[in-house]
């Protein structure tokens, strides 16, 4: 992000309008985010780097802690901004779509806002233990819709707010959870998601996906129940994170002990050459956050 333009001032800063040539927002080497290309190198220039900076109190303490602290570079942030944009506070009910890294990162973000039953659906095993292991509900879509096991759970088949960790490369339930059905998660969502709720969207979507499965999902279109949403008046926002706007207060919560981001996500340490193997281990599903080590930091 700059600093400079309209919406880095307020606050948006995750659609820059400056950085990306193509489109407000910008990432290195991110899909459909164009501009700046790689970053997972042993170094890279980083442009407004005076402005993007998030300065350490202490480089000794920061040592101790740096595979958590990694952690607020995109991941921390994004899940914690899917449960604020959820409308998570004390006592709320809460059904996170997707225990990959930002679904547990969402699901700790909730956790920390006071939310009262966290519940985490997914239908990976591996995944879904480790959403119990940090106290976590489950739901196993590939046994049946999210709403019947939500019931089970709470008394009552809807939550006071859902997030979306999921994005376009989402599955069908129950008999089709083997079919890509990109439009899943966000129709289960405006179902399971009581009146007047919110839904946090920090799930991936695209405006091209070439390995779509059919045409309308190559151009990022989605069958969504528009009509449902809008008559239960369900807010949703959708987006990048404006990171800037959250790491300085998780790495408060992080130093002073009040979360262990790192070990909740199982965060892995390889490296650089390594990093081909950790993508197609986590493209398996693996229940892991690989971190990138390449100046042997840890």
């Amino acid at each position: 992000a700059c600093g400079r333009c309209k919406n880095c001032k307020e606050g948006k800063t995750g659609i820059c309008l400056n950085v990306n040539p193509e489109r407000p927002g910008s990432a290195y080497g991110y899909v459909d985010m164009g501009g700046w290309i790689g970053g997972q190198a042993e170094y890279v220039l980083v442009p407004y780097a005076d402005w993007n900076l998030l300065k350490f109190p202490d480089r000794d303490q920061a040592l101790e802690k740096i595979l958590d602290l990694t952690m607020l570079s995109d991941i921390f942030p994004t899940g914690f901004h899917g449960a604020v944009t959820a409308g998570v506070g004390p006592g709320s009910t809460v059904y996170i779509a997707g225990a990959g890294p930002v679904g547990i990162a969402a699901a700790v973000g909730a956790q920390l806002l006071g939310a009262a039953c966290v519940i985490v659906g997914d239908l990976n095993a591996e995944r879904l233990a480790q959403a119990t292991s940090i106290g976590c509900e489950t739901v196993d879509v590939s046994k049946g819709d999210p709403r019947d096991q939500i019931a089970e759970i709470l008394g009552t088949p809807e939550v006071d707010a859902g997030v979306d960790a999921v994005g376009f490369e989402a599955r069908g339930h129950g008999a089709d959870a083997s079919q890509e059905a990109p439009a899943t998660v966000l129709n289960s969502l405006m179902d399971v998601t009581a009146a007047g709720g919110a839904l946090g969207i920090p799930g991936l979507y695209v405006t091209g996906d070439p390995g779509g499965v059919d045409e309308a999902a190559k151009t990022g279109s989605l069958s969504l129940r528009l009509g449902l949403g809008w008559a239960k008046s369900l807010s949703l926002t959708t987006g990048q994170c404006p990171v800037m706007k959250y790491n300085h207060r998780l790495m408060q919560a992080i130093l002073n002990d009040k979360v262990q981001i790192g070990k909740a996500v199982n965060a892995t340490p390889i490296s650089l050459e390594d990093a081909p193997r950790g993508y197609a281990e986590f493209d398996g599903g693996a229940a892991k956050k690989y971190v990138l080590n390449p100046n042997g930091y840890l």
